[in-house]
């Protein structure tokens, strides 16, 4: 195996971005196309649409779910595992060390600088977007119907709508958007394993869901409590990281184990470090009860995502060479990218752009961004300073 291909690899690779990917779920997307489709060629650009486009419609972190198949396709289930530890790690050490000393940071440093990670978080988001909608959204009807899918996720907010509209783009596409042979060159999707494990995955899936609570019944205690909330938490929400929010406070506020004020000030760093959303269930595991608890919160939000996506990717690869199939996930990926426009304005451009001076300084970090092609971090810790020094 080449240093890329086996799960240290993998770790390392996943690592390097799980350090530098700002800007949620999003973004994420942007940086692994371009880290394995455009610069590693691991995958053709058709086989990755098709996987974010599953992605999208299933429960789960969509963005560390593709991180996932992408470990799985490299190196099999040790890869698998070493994506999502790489990627996972760094946002979730600071997270839980955030927990530990978010009160004495905000003494010494303010609350500004959490802004300006905010409006860093939007220019990178934006740029992803951008490369997203260029590749997958290359002509009128494409174009037309990412913004119409837009369109529909704005005015028809929630998680029920958003996969109608996903699932109407596909039957669109499947009449409107007729497959070119050239797209279905490169590299595809390989999986280790067979249906019969798929199906063992999905029955280990609802197993959980039924009996997590009974347990909770039988053996109160307080980190099989959290496991049992954030498995919940993790197998009911289509969307990412932002649609979590309110069952995660469902869960932890009215309960007592963290307070509104805390809960909100974690909701907020962890939209302005890398890597994935859903890591802020360490954070909210930390205050509850310890380092134990932010590892069972890590574990329960994530795992029933990736049992689903193990699951269902069988069945679903298996759909890739129909031409019928092909035109409509042609559809679906311009949904996604009308999904991915209407999350850059709601929540990430809403909840950061807030004056003008945050629209000059968002302007100067997609200069910095996109015409100066300066490193995320730069423009993350440019951002962080101009705010702290009272920018904002």
């Amino acid at each position: 195996m080449t240093s890329q291909s086996g799960p240290i690899g993998v770790f390392l690779i996943f690592l390097r971005l799980g350090l530098v990917s700002f800007g949620g779920p999003v973004a994420h997307l942007g940086y692994f196309r371009e880290a394995f489709v455009t610069r590693r060629k691991w995958l053709s650009d058709t086989a990755y649409a098709q996987l974010v486009a599953l992605c999208q419609v299933l429960p789960g972190p969509a963005s560390s779910q593709v991180g996932f198949a992408l470990g799985l396709h490299r190196a099999g289930m040790g890869g698998a595992l070493a994506a999502w530890l790489g990627f996972t790690l760094p946002s979730a050490l600071v997270m839980m060390l955030f927990a530990l000393y978010y009160q004495q940071l905000n003494h010494w440093l303010g609350s500004d600088w959490l802004h300006g990670l905010k409006v860093a978080a939007v220019a990178v988001v934006a740029q992803a977007v951008w490369g997203m909608g260029r590749a997958l959204c290359p002509d009128r009807r494409t174009r037309t119907l990412a913004v119409l899918a837009m369109c529909g996720v704005l005015l028809l907010p929630g998680p029920g709508w958003q996969v109608l509209i996903i699932l109407t783009a596909g039957g669109l596409g499947s009449r409107l958007l007729p497959v070119e042979p050239a797209e279905l060159d490169g590299p595809e999707l390989r999986l280790p394993y067979s249906r019969r494990w798929a199906w063992a995955f999905l029955l280990v899936s609802l197993a959980l869901l039924i009996a997590l609570p009974l347990s909770v019944l039988l053996l109160p205690g307080s980190d099989l409590r959290l496991l049992d909330s954030f498995y919940r938490a993790g197998a009911l929400v289509f969307g990412g990281g932002h649609v979590v929010l309110p069952l995660l406070q469902a869960e932890m506020v009215p309960s007592g184990l963290v307070g509104q004020d805390s809960f909100m000030a974690g909701y907020g760093m962890a939209q302005a470090v890398p890597g994935p959303l859903f890591t802020f269930a360490a954070y909210l595991g930390m205050q509850a009860t310890g380092t134990g608890g932010a590892l069972v919160a890590l574990l329960g939000i994530f795992l029933p995502g990736f049992l689903l996506l193990l699951g269902v990717l069988p069945f679903y690869h298996g759909l890739y060479d129909k031409p019928l199939m092909q035109s409509a996930l042609r559809g679906i990926n311009a949904a996604v990218v009308g999904i991915l426009l209407a999350a850059l304005y709601q929540p990430v451009w809403l909840t950061a752009i807030l004056s003008i001076r945050d629209f000059v300084l968002l302007g100067l970090s997609m200069l910095l961004l996109m015409s100066w092609q300066r490193p995320v971090y730069q423009v993350v810790g440019f951002c962080a300073l101009a705010a702290g020094l009272g920018w904002h």
